[in-house]
């Protein structure tokens, strides 16, 4: 008894690494799939057609207070904000002696962004033209950072609070966070929809590690 007590853990641990690699394996090539479309042409009337209707909506009356908005949320997924985040999250799991929980937060932050900056120098796509750019950027468009870098930080946040309340307003954030780069002119959809593909493959990736979060899903 003894014996099959210290092996059955063995096979879950196992299965749990596989289906980690499989997803950021699926992610990556999904990712791959978008930027080959993208590059081919296949996704160019969409994004140019999305970005214009949301150019439409700068010109009109409610514009300005939008874009105002969209510049906030815009500042908040940023990189500089992310940080503060993190570490202000870190050290509230520390002294609740969540030690694990922290460390885990901040390999899956930390390697998340790690990988965004690769692919994005893999792929080396200039920002879209299509309308002025209404945010400060300096690297490559694909794959959005603010798309997958929220994404793994919300996410992660919401595994670790295990509240449905918490998932809902991080899955609200994520979206309008991503939304608003395009709205600010400084990415095609499709580097939104690619950001967010790898920020899923690389969080769920992230589950198989050791000290990850998976307490059972609370209601409040």
């Amino acid at each position: 008894m003894g014996g099959r007590s210290i092996s059955e853990p063995v096979p879950t641990r196992a299965g749990r690494w596989g289906r980690g690699v499989a997803a950021l394996l699926i992610a990556l090539l999904l990712v791959i799939g978008i930027a080959l479309a993208q590059r081919a042409g296949w996704l160019t009337e969409a994004n140019r057609s999305i970005m214009a209707g949301l150019g439409t909506g700068r010109d009109t009356a409610a514009g300005p207070a939008i874009t105002a908005i969209m510049q906030g949320l815009s500042a908040l997924g940023g990189t500089l904000a992310r940080i503060v985040l993190v570490v202000l999250l870190m050290s509230v799991l520390w002294k609740r002696g969540r030690v694990g929980d922290a460390r885990w937060l901040l390999l899956a932050v930390v390697g998340g962004t790690l990988l965004n900056l690769g692919l994005k120098q893999v792929f080396a796509a200039p920002r879209p033209d299509l309308l002025p750019h209404l945010d400060i950027v300096r690297s490559y468009s694909f794959p959005s950072g603010h798309a997958s870098g929220n994404l793994i930080f919300l996410g992660a946040l919401a595994m670790i609070a295990g509240r449905r309340g918490v998932w809902a307003c991080s899955g609200v954030l994520i979206f309008l966070i991503g939304f608003s780069r395009v709205w600010l002119g400084v990415h095609w959809p499709s580097d939104v929809l690619a950001g967010w593909t790898i920020g899923v493959g690389w969080l769920l990736f992230c589950t198989a590690l050791p000290g990850a979060p998976r307490d059972q899903m609370r209601a409040t």
